[in-house]
């Protein structure tokens, strides 16, 4: 069966892109507008049990979204292709690379998921485990990982969009996923070109976090500051955050 998917631009450049675990391959903000469709391909992947995807069956987890990347890339006839993540979806594109290393170009990882497991606190671990089936959780995840700096309104908008778009089972399963799955054996030492874009204003996946994970795993990874957003770049500065990632694709 088709992979049903979003797809920007014609270019020779080619990059599939996994959306966050509140998101959809539709709720990149005001970047889709900013891409250039001449020079680059985008294909937007839905999860299953999201988007236009979210009657589809599945486990929920991050090895059935490396499966469903790579079929994706075949039903495009895309031998080989870069890589970009946002936050759960940086952790599934390295997930991605474990799987086929020789077809991935490039990763970009936007406020990425580490590869190892990530902590939580019992408090931290009690929010992010209501937001399944609570709204409020959900709005204050946003709000905590934007830095408390982002409008009551877009908060809202967002919050009622992941509720709307994702199945409360597998919103709570690919969380499950996230947190506990650990590829930094599979990645450690892995020479693919990495660049981490990270928004100053997010308090948990910070530049100091992504230099102890990320740039100590993969030896040819750069660091890319965001200064004025938090956890959502795409979002938050889309300008930026597409011309950061255009720049590295094109290199």
């Amino acid at each position: 069966m088709a992979i049903a998917h979003r797809r920007i631009g014609t270019g020779p450049v080619r990059v599939i892109v996994l959306h966050d675990w509140f998101g959809t391959s539709a709720n990149w903000g005001s970047v889709l507008d900013h891409l250039d469709p001449g020079e680059f391909s985008y294909a937007f992947l839905d999860y299953r049990g999201y988007g236009d995807r979210r009657d589809v069956a599945g486990r929920y987890n991050l090895a059935e979204i490396a499966d469903d990347a790579l079929e994706l890339a075949d039903q495009l006839g895309w031998d080989t292709f870069s890589l970009l993540g946002h936050s759960m979806g940086g952790k599934a594109a390295q997930q991605v690379l474990v799987r086929a290393p020789e077809r991935i170009e490039k990763l970009i990882g936007v406020n990425p998921i580490p590869a190892g497991p990530y902590p939580m606190d019992d408090a931290t671990h009690a929010l992010f485990h209501g937001a399944a089936a609570n709204e409020d959780n959900r709005r204050t995840i946003l709000d905590l990982v934007t830095g408390n700096r982002a409008s009551r309104h877009w908060i809202v908008k967002m919050a009622a969009h992941s509720m709307a778009v994702s199945l409360p089972e597998a919103f709570a399963a690919y969380l499950v996923s996230w947190q506990s799955l650990d590829l930094s054996a599979a990645v450690k030492g892995n020479t693919v070109p990495v660049l981490v874009l990270v928004g100053e204003y997010d308090p948990a996946l910070s530049v100091e976090v992504m230099r102890a994970t990320w740039q100590a795993w993969y030896p040819h990874c750069r660091i890319q500051p965001l200064p004025g957003a938090g956890h959502y770049p795409p979002h938050e500065t889309p300008v930026a955050f597409a011309s950061e990632v255009e720049a590295f694709l094109r290199a």
